[in-house]
């Protein structure tokens, strides 16, 4: 049946190719081209086909040695013949780099140039892909390019066989990817000493001074690698990613104690892989399985030097987490290329929520009702310092379980989030990116378990098993990327409540409502991540709700593209300036932050900063980054003075970083 079909319409192809004017009722459809009066003669068993197409066919039994050899002799139609063959899936491409490395003995220089000039670009394009020992040279870019934005969470599907590999381990193609960073870095005020800005107010006082630092560090250097399975299915394509840094804890081994502070543990970061199937020429489906961004938020993020915390509590909204996601992504086509994904995901539940075992016990002290007795000085008050800290019990299974988030977990749930994006071509110059619209959502729920044995003494007989307290995060971000020629704008904005996991509402989660409750009683959860109280509303014994902290917040950004500007040569050393200005704000609303920490406390925080960067080459960046990080607090709901919260040992509103970051980078 199939030969039949593939003789017929290569028979159509060979009456429309045989008369320039169109006509094709007048040629016998056994003349294989105008300048042949009588068919070709049947070819004997002895005697090979001589073209490689048809002898491909016959190899894969799709056609007979008869059948070849009706069609022998006419490259023009044979040229069609390949690309309906590979359109249906009969061809692959390695048959098609199998057909050119055979064609190049055999094939006249009239019959390659007839193939040319008829097979579509596509086919054309493929068959050199595929024949070629290694890629073509690209060819210089045109003009200089506009700021194209940080797209962790892209919307295009991959292609099939579009991963250029430099390795290939059996059917795999491995492409690895990576860069080494070094930074110098200078913080005006950085009390909890970080190499990486936090929002003020979170470790209490700093001192005499704003606690100033400088830091050099190359951990936030990245390595990873892409790879594609090629299934024989041309509709089929089959991806994965890893990828890692060394942004982990720092090493605690005997013979590494002293030198702890440069040895930064390697650490994953992505794992994943995707299966992505073309339904139809404009429509993909899709699943991803692994560690990835999150749907939610991750999709627009700040072009800054500083990634070990990328604008934590300042306005960036962002996270890697494991999930299995599923959706689409439809082509509508047009002058604008619009298209359309839409995608859902379940995530691990994570909160992000600490341990209180991690606050560990100073070597040489011991501990009593939170006082701690510093050894060495014989008579008292002065060897006793009140310093609120726990024995040595956070370490091990307890803190892992903790930072692993129970809580999360102990939801019995998933986490659910979507994303919605549309992309297209808002500008058509050269050298720019598409632009996207995208809406994101999550929602999640924690539970925090208070076992019988841990309920305060006063409410064992109302709450003799314990007790389960639950709550819910969730969020909603809507985003714009808008590149064009002259400058690249994104914009971001999110709220929603308890956001702490995704670097948002000033790191704040929940907080336990009293109001109205007497008699109250405290116990911890069973991960040790959070207290739960105990009282009694109107006589009656209840466990105060957690509720979580609500949040808003976003950013604002301009790309521009320096040297495009001045028209620099795209190919020369000056073609890779860039600046980028930034503006992000995150806050928690007030009204939640007074019922959490009566005494005061900070409500929001922002960032601004400028950086210059200059590609020197493909490979290697040198970029300069000044930031202003900025805390303001609320004062105490009673007495509406700043007492919780100190900097540089006064009562203060407000507290500023101004950071200075010099980074190179070097890319492979």
């Amino acid at each position: 049946m199939i030969c039949s079909l593939l003789v017929f319409t290569a028979s159509h192809f060979l009456f429309a190719a045989g008369d320039g004017s169109g006509k094709t009722g007048a040629q016998p459809a056994s003349a294989p081209n105008e300048s042949t009066a009588s068919p070709a003669p049947e070819p004997s068993v002895a005697s090979p086909i001589g073209d490689p197409l048809l002898r491909l066919l016959v190899a894969k039994g799709v056609l007979s040695a008869a059948e070849a050899s009706m069609l022998h002799g006419n490259p023009a139609a044979n040229a069609q013949l390949v690309n309906l063959l590979r359109q249906k899936g009969i061809l692959s491409d390695a048959d098609l780099g199998t057909l050119e490395a055979g064609s190049s003995s055999s094939r006249t220089p009239e019959s390659t140039a007839a193939m040319a000039a008829t097979a579509p670009e596509p086919v054309e394009a493929a068959v050199s892909a595929a024949a070629a020992p290694t890629p073509d040279t690209p060819k210089p870019p045109a003009v200089v390019a506009a700021v194209a934005p940080i797209r962790v969470l892209p919307i295009d599907p991959p292609k099939h066989e579009g991963l250029i590999p430099d390795l290939k381990i059996g059917p795999v193609r491995v492409k690895p990817y990576g860069f080494l960073k070094t930074s110098v870095i200078h913080d005006t005020s950085q009390p909890r000493g970080d190499d990486f800005p936090l929002p003020q107010f979170i470790f209490g006082d700093t001192g005499p001074t704003p606690a100033p630092e400088f830091h050099v560090k190359a951990r936030s250097s990245r390595f990873g690698a892409n790879f594609e399975w090629v299934d024989p299915s041309p509709r089929l394509t089959i991806t994965g990613r890893i990828e890692g840094d060394f942004e982990g804890n720092f090493s605690a081994a005997d013979n590494r104690n002293i030198s702890s502070i440069r040895s930064s543990a390697p650490q994953i970061r992505l794992a994943w892989g995707r299966l992505d199937y073309a339904l139809t020429d404009h429509t993909t489906v899709f699943g991803l399985f692994g560690q990835d961004w999150t749907p939610f938020g991750s999709s627009t993020l700040p072009n800054s030097l500083e990634i070990t915390g990328l604008g934590i509590g300042f306005g960036s909204l962002y996270e890697r987490i494991p999930q299995v996601r599923g959706g689409f992504v439809h082509n509508f086509g047009g002058s604008r290329t619009f298209k359309l994904l839409a995608e859902a995901a379940a995530v691990l539940p994570a909160f992000g929520n600490v341990p209180s075992g991690t606050n560990l016990q100073i070597p040489g002290t011991t501990i009593g009702n939170n006082v701690v007795t510093v050894t060495g000085c014989a008579t008292p008050p002065c060897g006793t310092v009140s310093i609120t800290q726990t024995a040595n019990t956070g370490l091990g299974l307890t803190n892992q379980l903790a930072f692993g988030e129970r809580q999360g977990a102990d939801s019995g749930r998933p986490g659910v989030q979507a994303r919605i994006a549309l992309q297209w071509q808002l500008d058509h110059a050269a050298g720019v990116a598409p632009a996207q619209l995208i809406i994101s959502g999550e929602q999640q729920e924690r539970d925090a378990i208070v076992i019988g044995s841990s309920v305060p003494t006063a409410f064992k007989a109302f709450f003799p098993r314990g007790v389960d307290v639950s709550s819910d995060s969730y969020g909603v971000s809507y985003e714009a990327q808008l590149p064009t020629r002259f400058v690249t704008l994104l914009a971001s904005y999110y709220h929603g409540a308890d956001l702490r996991f995704f670097f948002a509402d000033q790191i704040f989660s929940t907080f336990n409502a009293t109001k109205g409750l007497t008699g109250t009683a405290t116990a911890p959860s069973i991960d040790g991540s959070s207290a739960v109280v105990f009282g009694l509303l109107n006589g009656v014994p209840v466990v105060a709700p957690q509720e979580p902290i609500r949040a808003n917040g976003g950013f604002l950004e301009l790309g521009l593209p320096l040297s495009r500007y001045f028209h620099a040569d795209p190919t020369g050393r000056n073609a890779g300036w860039t600046a980028n200005l930034h503006y992000g704000l995150d806050e928690s609303l007030a009204r939640d932050v007074r019922l959490a920490a009566p005494g005061g406390a900070r409500d929001k925080s922002d960032w601004a900063f400028a950086n210059l960067q200059y590609k020197v080459n493909t490979w290697v960046t040198i970029a300069y980054e000044e930031g202003l990080y900025r805390t303001r607090a609320l004062p105490n709901s009673t007495t509406g003075l700043f007492t919780g919260t100190l900097w540089q040992g006064f009562p203060s509103r407000e507290a500023k970083d101004v950071r200075s970051e010099l980074s190179t980078i070097f890319t492979f």
